[in-house]
């Protein structure tokens, strides 16, 4: 099958809009609005995160870094953790300065939208360790001028979904009654054809070895066209493009579109409130935590383990062994992860469940290496 057994010669490394993510005020450990949260005896290192806008209990990106935060702490309870919140772009270079002044251990920024402010303040100090969660100097996140090279002090944090999204195509093509599964985009960037090319090998690689003719409207990896909804927060363009895909024969739609996603969970709803029988896949986090309402409608989520990346940066920073780079989130290490089934767990076949877990044993060990043509 082509494409299936090539390298993976690349990740995307943009943040979707809908992944930034800022609380009202400073958070604590808890999630609340205090300043910062420190265990009881006197903390040796302090972690410092700048969140984008969305908000800290925005069950996507911020929400994900800031657990991430507090599973450095239950690792090592010497650990101090602070947030603060942007309310608009304009607060990125302003706290990324406060935590500064407050020598924080390691500064951990979150999404694409950072990536000026992070690598200005990471240049103007060496010595002050970073780590920027979804962005990269390869996919052309991080500025850099022609000829320079990349700063080491900024551990980029990235995500090769292109293998669960392999496995969620496969899920995909394994549970369609119609024969025709959709996906799409919000915007045509590399954090989301990343996960479109896995969908779409993962689809005609189950057609390669059940000899079955499952077809993905919305997206084709040989020519990298497809569906995009031109934003990552329209509702209503996620309802529309959902509904053009159910009239079309689809039964199962895999929104990579942030927010957008939910106009589409809402004409699923709808569909199958009207006799239909259509289902979902969610996209960055575990939809049933992110979007819960709609859980019954999600067969799995295509997941990013931002949580598993953040608690690592931060630990390497304590222990001595942080060296910036770059951290490719895979399935061996759980930075791409395919949730549970959830309210689908007694709904999928056994036999396929099994297949699936064959198959992530398979990309583990690199016998299989689902392709993407997102930029590194």
């Amino acid at each position: 099958m082509r494409g299936t057994f090539r390298a993976v010669t690349a990740l995307s490394v943009l943040a979707l809009l809908t992944a930034a993510c800022g609380s009202g005020g400073s958070s604590s450990s808890g999630g609340g609005n205090s300043s910062s949260s420190s265990p009881a005896a006197s903390p040796s290192f302090t972690a410092c995160m700048v969140t984008d806008t969305g908000g800290l209990d925005d069950k996507s990106f911020n929400q994900s870094s800031w657990a991430g935060f507090q599973a450095a702490v239950a690792s090592n309870p010497g650990i101090a953790i602070k947030n603060l919140p942007s309310t608009s772009t304009a607060d990125y270079a302003k706290n990324i300065s406060t935590f500064e002044g407050e020598h924080c251990g390691i500064i951990v920024t979150v999404g694409f939208l950072m990536a000026s402010a992070t690598q200005t303040a990471a240049a103007a100090d060496p010595s002050q360790k970073f780590a920027i969660v979804d962005c990269s100097y390869a996919s052309f996140c991080l500025p850099l001028k022609k000829g320079a090279k990349p700063l080491t002090n900024i551990n980029q944090l990235v995500y090769n979904t292109v293998q669960d999204g392999f496995l969620g195509g496969y899920l995909a093509a394994g549970m369609t009654k119609t024969g025709k599964v959709a996906t799409y985009g919000g915007m045509q960037f590399g954090t989301v054809t990343i996960y479109e090319d896995g969908f779409w090998d993962g689809v005609q690689y189950y057609n390669s070895k059940h000899h079955t003719h499952v077809a993905v409207l919305g997206w084709n990896e040989k020519t990298q066209k497809g569906t995009m909804a031109g934003s990552f927060t329209n509702l209503g363009a996620g309802q529309q493009i959902a509904n053009t895909f159910i009239n079309e024969g689809a039964d199962i739609i895999f929104p990579v579109a942030g927010g957008v996603g939910l106009g589409s969970a809402k004409a699923v709803q709808t569909a199958n409130s009207s006799g239909k029988n259509v289902s979902m896949m969610w996209v960055d986090t575990d939809g049933c935590v992110s979007a819960a309402t709609y859980c019954k409608y999600f067969i799995t989520s295509v997941e990013k383990g931002i949580t598993t990346s953040v608690k690592t940066a931060i630990l390497s920073a304590v222990n001595g062994s942080f060296k910036g780079g770059t951290y490719v989130g895979t399935l061996q290490n759980g930075g791409a992860v395919l949730a549970p089934y959830h309210d689908f767990a007694s709904k999928v076949p056994a036999a396929l469940q099994a297949e699936i877990k064959t198959l992530t044993q398979q990309i583990e060990s690199g016998q299989i290496k689902p392709a993407t043509k997102s930029p590194v």
